[in-house]
């Protein structure tokens, strides 16, 4: 398994604008994870450590599209009906057994191969069948209705890219190409905790003063869905002998460390002392809203990160910084989530040199486009407006002001969560 190099989240207390974070981040990202060579079907997810090359010719013979019959083009009349004997059957699976001959129509079944010689399929719709007769209309193109080999896969040709996360297209190809098994990254393990005396599980009773912890749940999902391996520690109570202790255990067995709360610098946030007891801490103060300080380091030699503890602050940061980071570190090739553009149905100010994301909703336009509405609320503890949105509104830098009707990027939550 390979390391960060000491001190890699080192960085100035300014205000770093989003762009200069992911390229720092990609920069001393390394990956974490040893490969492993795992079945074919248990690779949904996971990221491809080695390229997949195909050996042969998929399909490996010309074959038909559709139920009917193969002929020779240069038999078929341009003008009038054309009647060709019919002297044989192929079905998928099977072969003629022989090479056809000018002036023969084989009947042929979808998926069957071509037999040699015949360069057109008519199909069986567009003809009739008269005792061993078959009668075809005029008008068909030269190699219709027939696939040639290796139209989907050259034999040679590289089918699947290595950092490329498998989707289940990607395990037909690989299936197609021949192959059982593959070599995969394994998955990144994460160690995630709560910290503070407020927090209480789901369940149990809500003393005056607490609440119910929803950040580490919210991660949870966020990380399961990257195909992390999460072990879920818990809630820590604010006490600072307690979360170095739990720090200095998960290092032992994980490959990241992720934390929501405790990273600031009140007398009872305790997590940026104990990180900094055991390694060192960075906190980032990124030019963004919702967010904004998010805590990297090292706890000895295992990445620390540290979120926020408003819940859309926590996702909004996880989505746009963590992700792309975790990412990289499972070996992941492309960690940019697509943008989209759609229309803006709202007015917004924002301040300039920051970037900021508005929780919208999207509706369909006649023009067949999309418009975003912003959502009423779009306070950073309020999760139910990521609940209720399907995305974020991204506005950069140096836009102040936003105006219906102006065309502006929206990150879905479908393309960065699953």
């Amino acid at each position: 398994m390979a390391q960060l190099s000491d001190d890699c989240f080192a960085h100035g207390g300014r205000l770093m604008p989003l762009a200069e974070a992911l390229s720092a981040i990609a920069e001393r990202s390394v990956v974490l994870c040893d490969s492993e060579l795992q079945p074919l079907a248990d690779c949904l997810g996971r990221i491809l450590a080695e390229p997949v090359v195909c050996a042969f010719d998929v399909p490996p013979h010309a074959n038909s599209a559709v139920d009917g019959y193969a002929v020779f083009h240069a038999d078929l009349s341009a003008d009038r009906e054309t009647r060709l004997p019919v002297t044989g059957r192929v079905a998928a699976g099977t072969s003629l057994g022989r090479a056809a001959k000018p002036g023969e129509a084989i009947r042929i079944f979808t998926g069957a191969p071509l037999p040699e010689g015949p360069d057109t399929v008519m199909m069986q719709e567009d003809c009739r069948l008269e005792g061993d007769t078959v009668v075809i209309a005029p008008g068909i193109k030269k190699g219709a209705n027939s696939r040639r080999a290796g139209e989907d896969i050259k034999a040679g040709s590289q089918v699947l890219v290595p950092g490329q996360r498998l989707r289940a297209q990607d395990l037909g190809q690989a299936a197609a190409a021949g192959n059982t098994a593959l070599k995969v990254y394994r998955p990144l393990r994460i160690a995630l905790f709560s910290t503070g005396n407020e927090l209480r599980q789901p369940g149990t009773a809500l003393e005056p003063g607490s609440i119910y912890d929803s950040n580490r749940f919210t991660l949870l999902g966020l990380l399961k869905g990257l195909g992390c391996m999460v072990t879920d520690l818990g809630i820590l109570p604010d006490r600072h002998a307690v979360i170095r202790d739990a720090l200095e255990v998960a290092a032992k067995s994980h490959d990241v460390i992720v934390t929501s709360g405790g990273v600031s610098v009140g007398e009872e946030d305790h997590v940026k002392q104990a990180v900094e007891d055991l390694g060192k801490l960075h906190l980032w103060r990124l030019a963004i809203k919702p967010g904004r300080p998010i805590a990297l380091g090292q706890v000895g030699v295992v990445p620390f990160v540290g979120l926020p503890g408003n819940p859309v602050a926590v996702m909004v940061t996880f989505l746009n910084v963590v992700r792309p980071l975790l990412l990289g570190l499972m070996g992941a090739r492309d960690v940019t989530a697509r943008r989209f553009k759609v229309r803006a149905d709202f007015t917004h100010k924002k301040k300039v040199d920051r970037r900021e994301w508005v929780r919208a909703t999207l509706s369909p336009l006649p023009d067949g486009g999309w418009a975003a509405s912003k959502f009423p609320r779009q306070g950073a503890g309020i999760l139910s407006s990521m609940v209720e949105s399907d995305g974020l509104v991204e506005l950069g830098e140096d836009v102040t002001e936003l105006a219906p009707g102006t065309m502006v990027d929206f990150l879905p939550f479908s393309e960065v969560m699953p």
